[in-house]
């Protein structure tokens, strides 16, 4: 028989730190993806939207990765801050835990 399956668990603010890690990388790819959708607008039905509509659309999109990126950075500054202030006795995430 093989050896049982050891369970790897790790603290909640790694966990985080990690998944805000992933947030930040991904949000490049999510912007480039968005600003390339309105190349893939063609037809009829898009015709009403225009050259307006899509800059519009654009606008939006930078606006909401600026706030995107934004709020990313505030929660890694909250949680390097909260690992400042957990001092010796509870350890904040592993820097470069990756």
């Amino acid at each position: 028989m093989s050896a049982p399956l050891r369970r790897v668990f790790v603290s909640r603010d790694a966990y985080r730190s990690r998944r805000l890690k992933d947030a930040a990388r991904l949000l490049p790819v999510l912007g480039a993806a968005l600003f390339g959708l309105p190349l893939l607008w063609r037809g009829e039905e898009t015709a009403r939207v225009g050259t307006a509509g899509t800059l519009l659309f654009i606008f939006a999109v930078w606006a909401g990765l600026i706030l995107g990126a934004f709020l990313i950075a505030r929660r890694f500054a909250r949680a390097e801050a909260g690992a400042e202030a957990a001092g010796p006795g509870r350890p904040g995430p592993a820097p470069g835990g990756d």
